[in-house]
C-alpha cells in the first residue's frame, strides 16, 4: 500500500475517474480551478505540483467565477465531464457557495474542494477562521450543506475514500447532479497514510437510462389518447438524454407541437416545423397562445418552474391535465401528474409504440400561430423608439424623444440587436446568458439547430454567470465561437474570468448591452407601481436622490486594459462591422453595444406572481395589487 498525504491521494484518486454513457466512455476530471490561498497551496497544491497526472491546473481571478466556468464547462459536456475547484478557507470558500447554488439548481455536477480549518484545532483562530461559540465544529464551509447534493470534511486521511466514492455518486446522478463540496482540513491535507491500491484503480461510472416502467407508461398513453389537443415541453431533461431526436419524431408521428423551456432551448431544432419555441414567462407569443388551448400538457425533463408555467396561469383551458416524464421522482409529481418516473429518450420511445395510430385534433393552429410569431419577429428586429414612447418618456423624464435619445447617445434598440447578432454570427456559435433581461429577449428571438449551442443558465439566473459560462464553453467547445450575452449590471457584477480566457488563449466574445442600469429590475418595479428606485446608473442629484445624470462607462476602455479586442457600438452598422471584425480575433473581444432602454420583449400573454404590497397610499400601487389578485384567483393552485 502506498503511502502518501491525503492531498496526493485525492489527486491520484481524481486522475483515475471516468463515465461511461451509452457505451461510450470518458475521462470524467479534466482538472482543477483554483485561486491558491493559505490552507490549500501547501497540501492539495503541493500534490498538483508534484504529480498531477493528466490532471491540468486552471488559475481562476474570482472563485465564484471559476466555478461558474466549471458548470458551464460540465453543461456543455452533457454532465459527462468536470473541472474541479479549490479554494482557501474564509473567504475563499464562501465565494463559491453561490455558485454552488446555481449549479444544483440547474442540476449541473460541480467538484468543490473548499479548504477547512485544522482537525486537531490546536493554532485555532486561523487566519480566515470562522468561529462560532455554541459549536467549534460549525466553519464557513457549513454554509454548502443547504446548496450542494452532496456534503463531507475530511478530518482524518482515511475518510477520503468513503467521501470520494460519495461525491462520485452525486456527480452522475442523472435524477439529482449538482454541487459537491468536500472540505480539505488543511492540516490533513498534508497528513498521511497507507492508502489500498485499490483505491486509485480505474473506476468506469456507469451513467445508466432510467428504463420507463410499463404500467406508468400506460398511464401516460391512456391520458395522451383522450386529449385532444396537447402540448409537449421540452426541459433540460431532453438536452442531458440526447433526447432532441426523440421529441421530433414524436411531433411528427403524432401532430403535437412542442416548446421549450430554457434549460430545453437548442435540445431541439428552432427550425422544426412543430417547435412554437420558448414557454412562458420569457416565453413567445406562439407558444403561449398554444398553452392556453392545450387539453393535456406532457412535461418532459422539467420541473416546471414559476417562468415556465407563468405562476401557474398559463394553462388556460379549465379541463387541461399534467403528464410527466422525469427522473427525478420529485418533478415528476409535480403539478398534480400522471407520471413516469425514467429516461426521456426511452420514455418517448415506448410512449410512441404505445400510442399506436393516435393522432391529435390540431388543425392549423400550430402554423397559424408560428406565422403570428414570424410576423411579430420581424417588427422586433425593426424595432425602434415610436410615439408610443413619447408619454412615457416626457412623464419620467420629462423630455421627448430626441432628446432621450441625445442623452443615452446611441439609436440602436436591444431587439434589433440581438436580430443583427443572430444574422451575422455562425450558425454552429454557443450563446452564453443568465441574469436581466437578455434571457427573456433570448428565450424568444434565438433560434439554432446546433444541438446543445444555448448555454442559458436560468434556474438560479445568477448574475455574472455570463462570461465565467462563456469561459467554461469555450474550453469545452474550442472549435466554436463563443458568445456571452451580458448586461452592463451584470458585467459590473462579475468579469474577471475575461482575464483568464486571455490567459489561457480560450476566445471568448462579450456582448455587453449597456442600457445604463438593471434595466430588467427597473422594468418590475416600475411596472408594479414602485418610483424608479435604485435601479439605473445615475449619480446622487441635488434632492439627495439616486435620479442624477447618467454615469458614463466606457466599457470597451476596460476590457482594452485587460489585452482584448474591443468595440463601441452606437448604431446597427457599426455593430454589423463590429461582430463580422470580432469573428477575425483570436484574442477574447468585447462588443460595448449601447442599447436604449425599455427596448426588451416583454409580455406575450404571460402573467409572473410577485409580491406585491396589500396596502399602499400611492394608486399605481393599489392597482397592480388588484391586477395580481385577479390573476392569482385564474391560476391552478398545485
Amino acid at each position: 500500500m502506498p503511502r502518501m498525504t491525503t492531498a496526493q491521494a485525492l489527486v491520484k484518486f481524481l486522475d483515475r475517474q471516468y463515465v461511461s454513457f451509452d457505451g461510450e466512455e470518458t475521462k470524467f476530471v479534466e482538472g482543477v480551478f483554483t485561486v491558491f490561498g493559505h490552507g490549500i497551496v501547501c497540501g492539495l497544491g503541493q500534490a498538483l505540483d508534484e504529480d498531477p497526472g493528466e490532471l491540468k491546473v486552471f488559475q481562476g481571478k474570482n472563485e465564484q467565477g471559476m466555478a461558474h466556468a466549471a458548470t458551464a464547462f460540465a453543461k456543455m459536456h452533457n454532465r459527462r465531464k468536470i473541472i474541479a475547484c479549490s479554494s482557501s478557507i474564509g473567504p475563499g470558500a464562501a465565494n463559491m457557495v453561490t455558485a454552488a447554488a446555481t449549479a444544483t439548481v440547474n442540476n449541473v455536477p460541480l467538484l468543490l474542494f473548499p479548504a477547512d480549518t485544522f482537525a486537531t484545532r490546536q493554532p485555532d483562530p486561523v487566519l480566515q477562521q470562522f468561529e462560532q461559540g455554541y459549536s467549534l465544529t460549525v466553519t464557513t464551509n457549513d454554509a454548502y450543506r443547504p446548496v450542494c447534493r452532496y456534503f463531507d470534511r475530511i478530518q482524518r486521511p482515511e475518510q477520503l475514500m468513503s467521501a470520494m466514492i460519495n461525491a462520485m455518486r452525486a456527480l452522475t446522478d442523472t435524477a439529482n447532479a449538482g454541487a459537491v463540496a468536500i472540505a480539505l482540513c488543511q492540516d490533513v491535507e498534508g497528513e498521511s497514510w497507507d492508502f489500498p491500491e485499490s483505491f486509485f484503480k480505474k473506476r468506469v461510472h456507469k451513467i445508466t437510462r432510467i428504463a420507463p416502467a410499463a404500467d406508468e407508461i400506460a398511464d401516460i398513453a391512456a391520458e395522451i389518447q383522450a386529449a385532444k389537443k396537447p402540448l409537449l415541453v421540452a426541459g433540460g431533461g431532453v438536452r442531458y438524454s440526447e433526447a432532441g431526436k426523440a421529441v421530433e419524431a414524436f411531433a411528427e408521428a403524432f401532430n403535437v407541437p412542442f416548446a421549450e423551456t430554457q434549460s430545453g432551448k437548442s435540445a431541439v431544432l428552432s427550425s422544426h416545423a412543430y417547435n412554437l419555441g420558448g414557454l412562458g414567462v420569457t416565453g413567445n407569443l406562439s407558444a403561449n397562445v398554444i398553452a392556453k388551448e392545450a387539453d393535456l400538457i406532457i412535461g418532459v425533463g422539467t420541473r416546471f418552474s414559476d417562468f415556465t408555467t407563468a405562476s401557474k396561469s398559463l394553462m388556460g383551458n379549465p379541463d387541461v391535465k399534467v403528464v410527466t416524464i422525469n427522473t427525478d421522482r420529485f418533478d415528476a409529481y409535480k403539478l398534480d401528474a400522471v407520471k413516469c418516473v425514467a429516461d426521456a429518450k426511452l420514455a418517448l420511445e415506448a410512449l410512441t409504440e404505445a400510442l399506436g395510430d393516435y393522432r391529435a385534433a390540431w388543425n392549423g393552429e400550430i402554423e397559424a400561430a408560428k406565422a403570428a410569431w414570424a410576423a411579430e419577429m420581424a417588427k422586433l428586429a425593426a424595432y425602434t423608439y415610436d410615439e408610443n414612447f413619447e408619454p412615457i418618456i416626457k412623464a419620467r423624464y420629462e423630455k421627448t424623444i430626441p432628446e432621450f435619445v441625445a442623452m443615452y447617445g446611441t439609436s440602436v434598440t436591444q431587439t434589433a440587436a440581438l436580430s443583427v447578432i443572430r444574422e451575422m454570427i455562425d450558425a454552429d456559435a454557443v450563446a452564453v446568458a443568465s441574469a436581466g433581461s437578455l434571457p427573456g429577449c433570448m428565450q424568444r428571438m434565438w433560434t439554432t439547430d446546433e444541438r446543445g449551442s444555448y448555454n442559458m443558465e436560468y434556474g438560479y439566473s445568477c448574475m455574472g454567470y455570463e462570461i465565467a459560462g462563456a469561459f467554461g464553453s469555450k474550453l469545452a467547445w474550442p472549435e466554436h465561437e463563443v458568445y456571452a450575452f451580458c448586461g452592463d449590471g451584470s458585467y459590473l457584477m462579475l468579469h474577471s474570468e475575461l482575464v483568464t480566457s486571455i490567459q489561457e488563449g480560450a476566445k471568448i466574445n462579450v456582448l455587453l448591452f449597456d442600457n445604463a442600469g438593471f434595466g430588467c429590475i427597473n422594468n418590475l418595479e416600475m411596472g408594479n407601481g414602485i418610483g424608479n428606485l435604485a435601479t439605473e446608473f445615475r449619480r446622487r442629484d441635488e434632492n439627495g436622490n439616486l435620479l442624477g445624470d447618467l454615469l458614463p462607462i466606457d466599457y470597451a476602455m476596460c476590457a482594452a486594459g485587460y489585452g482584448c479586442k474591443t468595440y463601441s457600438v452606437r448604431t446597427l452598422d457599426e455593430l454589423r462591422a463590429a461582430l463580422e471584425d470580432a469573428k477575425k480575433q483570436t484574442v477574447s473581444t468585447l462588443i460595448d453595444i449601447k442599447v436604449l432602454p425599455k427596448t426588451m420583449t416583454d409580455g406575450y400573454d404571460a402573467w409572473w406572481h410577485v409580491g406585491i404590497a396589500s396596502v399602499s397610499e400611492k394608486p399605481s400601487v393599489q392597482e397592480a395589487y388588484h391586477k395580481k389578485e385577479e390573476n392569482l384567483s385564474k391560476a391552478r393552485k398545485y
